[in-house]
């Protein structure tokens, strides 16, 4: 597990940006309809109709045992049916629609790719499980432009504690000082801000009830083609600051 800055490294100036970690579900791709479906399958396998699509996607973020929980919660089935079981047949379903219904977000592409022209290490860090993302990142081509992934299973604690963000810029080779978080829901803001990280959130995200708006991040952005542009313009700050 990636150990906190020290005192000492946080007392520093802030330092020029290396890398930008980004959130998945939400920021890079659009995976609410693939997860809704199967979250619709396995309703159906214990004898419920489908909860609305706003409903379940609401519950995204927080990890796939959350998602699960809330949704047999939600369709009232939590009494009868155990988490476990459910969770197994959710999995069963989701690596069927995993990256069939869904799509990355506009400007993504293009936003890596000059992220990665520019010399920015990059990093996927999420709260989906490596078995989900590691293949949706392969078949959308955007394993292509990151060094690193850090998902939900691949230590002890998911965002909203920062220990992913620190991991992920050990791995990386850059200090959390040097880095920033781009993602879209109160999950990584909370991730970002315990992790020293600025961070920057969609528009069009999982946002929650509240939408992107109400989120305090450092700033709103509609695309992740605007990333370089916003960190050329920080780091110009940083250095005559």
């Amino acid at each position: 597990m990636s150990k906190q800055p020290s005192f000492a490294a946080q007392m520093q100036p802030q330092m020029q940006t290396r890398a930008v970690l980004i959130d998945l579900d939400g920021t890079m791709i659009h995976t609410a309809p693939d997860i809704v479906e199967a979250a619709s399958r396995m309703l159906a396998e214990f004898g419920a109709p489908p909860l609305p699509f706003g409903t379940v996607s609401g519950f995204i973020g927080k990890g796939v045992p959350n998602l699960v929980r809330r949704t047999l919660e939600a369709a009232e089935l939590d009494r009868r049916v155990d988490v476990s079981e459910a969770l197994a047949v959710f999995h069963r379903h989701y690596e069927e629609t995993n990256g069939c219904i869904g799509h990355v977000f506009p400007y993504v592409v293009t936003g890596l790719a000059e992220l990665r022209r520019l010399g920015y290490r990059l990093a996927c860090v999420t709260n989906k499980p490596e078995a989900l993302a590691a293949p949706l990142l392969l078949m959308t081509g955007l394993a292509s432009y990151l060094d690193v992934l850090v998902a939900g299973d691949s230590i002890d604690s998911m965002k909203p504690a920062p220990e992913p963000l620190w991991h992920a810029c050990r791995l990386l080779g850059v200090d959390a000082e040097c880095s920033v978080l781009v993602g879209d829901s109160p999950v990584d803001v909370t991730a970002a801000k315990a992790a020293g990280l600025p961070v920057f959130i969609v528009s069009y995200g999982y946002g929650g009830p509240d939408g992107a708006a109400a989120l305090q991040c450092d700033a709103l952005i509609d695309s992740l083609g605007e990333m370089p542009a916003l960190l050329a313009a920080r780091d110009d700050k940083l250095r005559v600051s």
